[in-house]
Formats: structure tokens, sequence, C-alpha cells
């Protein structure tokens, strides 16, 4: 083994909180040739954590990288024996959720999904944004399970782990369908997204916001389009996502203008002038996530840190320690998503008077549970008492 593989190693292993961007710098082998990697964020694709080697292409002086082939799009078809997942978690304001598909082809560099790819035996960073799985039984399943005996309607959430409308639902429609099942059955959505590929199923979205069973949440991390081409390179461009939330708006679809991740010292100076936007595009609520870096994306953000804002990397990830206990981050129940410390506090006070002043609530909206029928109902109303 040589001694930049035993450098990456070290480097990518899960719960190593020291500073490594000496050795992401030195590390050159394990950066990906830019032709190679046009379109995307991450600058490198690192082993999973559950993988006991780590390969590193270097140049054998054949000049063989040359002719390695760009990260294209390739999309792998899933098939789950279930569609909806549970969870309990106190941080959160769901506890069911459907992911048509996994991975990611927005390719947002901070995504806290990434680490979900080494379960795949794949890497959270190209891999995450290049090589896709998509769920086309989902429909199926999905009017399977909300018709078993005892189902109890809460709302589903659907974006929460990676965007169901990413560009590769252009082609598969998997969204669509599993809206189709939903809105026949009078089944309560909550909808996060950062594309405005979300316009095409306005249709099914307006019909079931008239009987309050949907609200949409847009996702809006900047204002400034440079910024956003290079942290979330194929997610719609910040001009197209408020464009949605007016389109949505006016059609009567309940909207939410999301700031998730806030990043200090990178994006945190836009919280008002994001709210301010989403406000007069006409979105009624506003909620914000603090950045998170759990597992392999620490190392990965940090390494497009110091490719695209090396002038603020120490700044950058001292603030982020300050708010994670001194570490890149704290999974901690009730301080994952918001952070502690001073300037957490902060961003929560700014936040918390932005939306006063602009009159935005904060998951205020609660849909309606009592309408559900059963797909294999026959068209028989079923009462949830």
């Amino acid at each position: 083994m040589t001694e930049l593989s035993l450098v990456s190693q070290a480097a990518f292993q899960p719960g190593n909180t020291a500073d490594i961007a000496d050795a992401l710098m030195n590390a050159s082998g394990m950066r990906i040739e830019i032709d190679r990697r046009r379109g995307r964020a991450a600058g490198i694709n690192p082993a999973g954590r559950f993988e006991s080697q780590e390969r590193v292409a270097f140049d054998d002086g054949w000049h063989t990288l040359e002719d390695m082939p760009p990260f294209r799009t390739e999309v792998q078809v899933e098939k789950p024996r279930t569609v909806i997942t549970r969870n309990d978690s106190p941080d959160i304001p769901f506890d069911r959720s459907i992911n048509p598909y996994r991975g990611c082809e927005h390719g947002c560099i901070y995504c806290f999904a990434r680490p979900t790819h080494s379960y795949m035996g794949l890497s959270a960073g190209l891999d995450f944004e290049a090589k896709l799985f998509a769920k086309p039984d989902a429909p199926r399943l999905l009017e399977r399970e909300l018709s078993k005996p005892g189902y109890k309607v809460k709302p589903i959430a659907i974006g929460t782990n990676t965007d169901p409308y990413q560009p590769i639902e252009r082609e598969w429609r998997i969204m669509r369908q599993i809206l189709e099942v939903l809105d026949k059955a009078n089944h309560p959505v909550v909808i996060v997204t950062k594309s405005a590929l979300i316009l095409r199923d306005i249709d099914i979205l307006k019909s079931m916001a008239e009987r309050g069973l949907v609200k949409v949440g847009i996702s809006v991390t900047t204002l400034d389009r440079k910024l956003s081409r290079t942290m979330e390179p194929r997610a719609s461009t910040p001009a197209k996502r408020l464009e949605a939330i007016k389109t949505l708006s006016e059609a009567g679809i309940p909207v939410a203008v999301m700031m998730a991740p806030v990043i200090p010292a990178l994006n945190d100076h836009e919280i008002e002038r994001i709210l301010d936007s989403g406000k007069a595009a006409g979105a009624t609520e506003a909620s914000y996530v603090l950045l998170r870096l759990p597992l392999e994306v620490s190392p990965l953000f940090r390494d497009w840190l110091l490719q695209h804002y090396p002038d603020r990397y120490r700044h950058v990830m001292s603030l982020v320690r300050s708010m994670r206990d001194g570490k890149d981050y704290d999974a901690e129940f009730g301080k994952r998503m918001k952070g502690a410390g001073p300037y957490a506090w902060q961003i929560s006070r700014r936040f918390e008077m932005a939306t006063k002043r602009l009159g935005l609530m904060r998951r205020s909206l609660h849909l309606r549970e009592d309408l559900f029928i059963s797909p294999n109902s026959d068209g028989v109303q079923l009462s949830l008492l």
C-alpha cells in the first residue's frame, strides 16, 4: 500500500475530528480531474466507510488518466419490499417518509444523505451524484401499504433524504405516480425540493391543496447564482426556485421557503434577503437548518471549501465547530438541526426576528387527515377512529 493511500484512509475514518486540510491538499492522487467531474460538486470519490480498501488513481507515466471516462449519470433499478420509511426522531415533524430515489443528481456538497450510499458499497462523493437508484415499484408498493387494515393516516414527507424532483424524474416520473396514488386516496403529503420541476405536477398539487392535503417546501440556500452553481450544481437556479414559489402560491398551494442549510460565513448573511424574497414570491411559512456534516460529509465539504473558498476555510470551520461542541458535527437530538452556543443563538434570533417582521409562520399549517380513502375500499371513506 502506498503512503498516499494510507493518508487517504486515515483522513476519511468516521469520527476523526482532526483538521486534515493539509492531508487533503497533499493527497493529489485522490482528486478527480475536472473534465471527468464537470457539473458535479464533489471533487473526490473516497471509498465508503464500510469498505476495507481505498483505491487511489495515479499517473503511472503512460498518461492513462486522460483516457478515463467522465462521471456520467447511471441509474439502476432498486426493488424494495416496502416504500414508507418510519422514524421516531424528536427533531423532525413527521414520522414517515418516501424516497423515490437513492442518491441525488443535484449533487449538493453539503447533503447529509450522502453517507447512505455507503450501504450500497459506493462512495458518498461522486458516486452519490452519478450512480443513482430508482424505485419504479414505489407507487404500487405505496398503494399496497395504504390498503393494509388498520393503517393510521399521518402526513407523508417526500424529499427529506434525496430530492424527488431531481433531473432523472423527467424520464422516470416516479414522483408523479406517487402523487397520483396519494391524490386518489386523499392522503396528506409534505414535499421538499430544490427543483422547479415540481411545477410539472401543479395540476395534481392544486387539486390536493383544495382539499387541504398538501404543503410544499422550496429550499433556497442562496440568492448568489455563482455560489449555488458551485454548491448545488444541478439544482434549479435561485431565481427558478423563487419563480416556483410564486407559481405554486398563485395556484393556491401552501408554500414554505426553507433555508437549508445555513452555512456560517458563507450564506448566513443572506438570511433576511432570502426570507424577504420568499415572502414576496408568496411563501407563507419559513424554516431553516444549520449545516450538518455527519460521517463522510465532513471531509467532502471541507475539500470543496478548500477548492472554492480557501480564504474562508478556517473561519467557516471555526464557526461550525463553535456550534458543534468543538466537533464538525454533533448528532445529539435537540442540537443537530440548530446547533448550540452564541453564534447558533444569533442565527436563531435573526431568523425569528425576520419571520416575525414578515409575518411568516413556522410549521403552522395542519393538513387534513379525515378524508382518507383506502385504495382498496371501493370509494368508501374510512373512519380514523
